[in-house]
């Protein structure tokens, strides 16, 4: 079956910097796209960054362009956001996301926290 699980969640100070993963298993993670979306306390889930299947192309939400970097290993199975200069808005859970045969599947997400 399909699994994600993201780690690499926690509190960080603003300006600080964090490593997000996201494990997958269960398909054959080369050959889709992937997405990292986040929700923020009462608010609307938002996509902030998808990677093509190859690593190539990446696009962002213009809240976090120039700040977070999306980047994938096909070897072995795993998407990252690498988030740099983060705000406290920046704070959300924050979700892996795939799109197989039209279902969509999520993982359990992982918190950031950004707070002095």
């Amino acid at each position: 079956q399909v699994q994600l699980v993201e780690s690499g969640g926690g509190l960080v100070q603003p300006g600080g910097s964090l490593r997000l993963s996201c494990a997958a298993s269960g398909f054959t993670f080369s050959m889709y796209y992937m997405r990292w979306y986040r929700q923020a306390p009462e608010k609307e889930r938002e996509l902030v960054a998808t990677i093509s299947n190859g690593g190539n192309s990446t696009n962002y939400a213009d809240s976090v362009k120039g700040r977070f970097t999306i980047s994938r290993d096909n070897a072995k199975s795993t998407v990252y956001l690498q988030m740099m200069n983060v705000k406290p808005e920046d704070t959300a859970v924050y979700y892996c996301n795939v799109l197989l045969m039209r279902r969509v599947y999520w993982g359990q997400g992982t918190l950031v926290t950004v707070s002095s």
